[in-house]
């Protein structure tokens, strides 16, 4: 017994060496890009320019040891040089007007609108996520853990995520990748989100539409539409066709985290009354790959069930499935289900699946495109068994009140609390 128990606290040991050499490799706990090959940054006029050449963060480079421990992940994509074009906030789009800060918990954002109204965003690639280091974390110097885990998100999935969307016929964003110089423009937000890569994309809510969709009259967020909903009751419809689709198609690129904040919709008004149409955004998560002992720890069924890495196939639908879909989709019928993955495949073929990563820069694509390629291929070709599963997780889960990410403090009554179409007239096969 005693051997064992000197055996075990060798491995336990040699565990925590390589735990900790592997975490102090980087002592950096945030990086932005760097500019390559243009000697010293601050003197640079950008506007003799019009591309820079751009590495998105060279922070998650990584030893043998950090790799083993803390997984491959996507750490060679983040450091390879891309070319990007460059914007000037005062000529871009024919001059933009700051609104305000924005981001997440990880996400660096500015908000603008062009001369028509029109709201836009700035979305760093670079991400800091000091907020989500816990302080144990801090305490026992592994915050390096979370800082790390970044790395498992492609800095590039946006672009390639977007033509699938528009080969799916699922509304997006429309991100592209320009690099942002520290400008007059800026003022004193120079400091923050001067010379930083962004992708500029459509703002998800807003006065003025920018999706081209008959009808449109406006943009708005998820608490906006419960609220809108208790006052139109069932003269504002859900565009669940849309919907089922767009989360189907989460599932083909493995994307994980589709709380009720990464979503906008679009108000319609037509003669019979109103429908809104759902726009997904945040697409840092689609393709996500995790790998390591460490992470591989941290995450899995038990503790965090819906952190999953995009591999050929879903391991474990039930943690995908979450309260938004509870909420929007608990009344779907199976037939639903598989007409909208149906659909997804129809529409998803190996043409529009390769195609869609022509836009990825030659040197990213020959990393990571064939692989995450085929596995989006998979997913597709499987896509009706996934929904099938998914319709009867749903109908599994306890008919509960619903707090939705965004809208915790609004008061709901008794029935639009669990569902949004629960006090309205059925869809046909509901």
């Amino acid at each position: 017994m005693r051997k064992y128990l000197i055996g075990f606290l060798i491995v336990l040991g040699l565990f925590l060496v390589l735990v900790y050499w592997s975490l102090g490799e980087t002592e950096d706990e945030f990086r932005t890009c760097q500019v390559l090959g243009m000697g010293d940054v601050e003197s640079l006029d950008f506007r003799e320019y019009d591309s820079v050449t751009v590495a998105a963060n060279t922070l998650y480079e990584a030893s043998w040891v950090k790799e083993f421990m803390q997984g491959e992940q996507y750490r060679d994509a983040w450091a390879t040089p891309v070319t990007v074009p460059i914007a000037y906030l005062d000529t871009l789009k024919g001059g933009m007007t700051f609104i305000e800060e924005g981001g997440g918990k990880q996400t660096h954002s500015l908000e603008f609108k062009d001369p028509q109204g029109i709201r836009f965003t700035l979305r760093s690639l670079s991400k800091d996520p000091e907020k989500l280091v816990p302080d144990l974390a801090r305490q026992l110097g592994l915050e390096n853990i979370v800082i790390d885990g970044v790395s498992a998100q492609h800095p590039y999935a946006a672009l390639a995520v977007a033509e699938l969307s528009e080969a799916a016929g699922i509304l997006h964003t429309h991100p592209q990748l320009v690099f942002v110089p520290a400008q007059e423009s800026l003022g004193e937000l120079n400091e923050q989100y001067g010379n930083r890569l962004y992708y500029l994309e459509y703002e998800s809510e807003g006065p003025v539409d920018w999706t081209g969709i008959p009808g449109a009259i406006e943009l708005i967020d998820t608490e906006d539409l419960q609220e809108l909903k208790l006052e139109l009751k069932d003269s504002l419809r859900l565009d669940r066709e849309a919907l089922l689709r767009a989360r189907l198609f989460d599932l083909i690129i493995g994307d994980w985290d589709r709380h009720a904040k990464q979503w906008g919709w679009v108000l319609l008004k037509g003669p019979e009354g109103y429908r809104a149409t759902p726009v997904p955004t945040d697409r840092d998560n689609a393709f996500f790959d995790q790998d390591g002992i460490l992470p591989n720890l941290i995450a899995n069924r038990i503790s965090l069930p819906e952190v999953q890495s995009f591999t050929s196939d879903i391991r474990y639908l039930p943690g995908l499935v979450q309260e938004f879909d509870a909420y929007f989709l608990g009344r779907a019928s199976l037939e639903e289900f598989k007409e909208a993955a149906g659909y997804l495949q129809s529409r998803l073929s190996d043409a529009a699946i390769d195609g869609a990563f022509a836009v990825w820069p030659p040197a990213v694509d020959s990393l990571d495109g064939p692989q995450i390629r085929s596995r989006l291929k998979s997913r597709r070709d499987s896509i009706v068994q996934y929904a099938e599963r998914f319709h009867e997780v749903l109908g599994d889960l306890p008919s509960k009140p619903i707090r939705l990410s965004g809208s915790e403090e609004l008061e709901l009554p008794e029935g639009p609390d669990r569902c949004f179409e629960c006090d309205s007239v059925p869809h046909p096969g509901s």
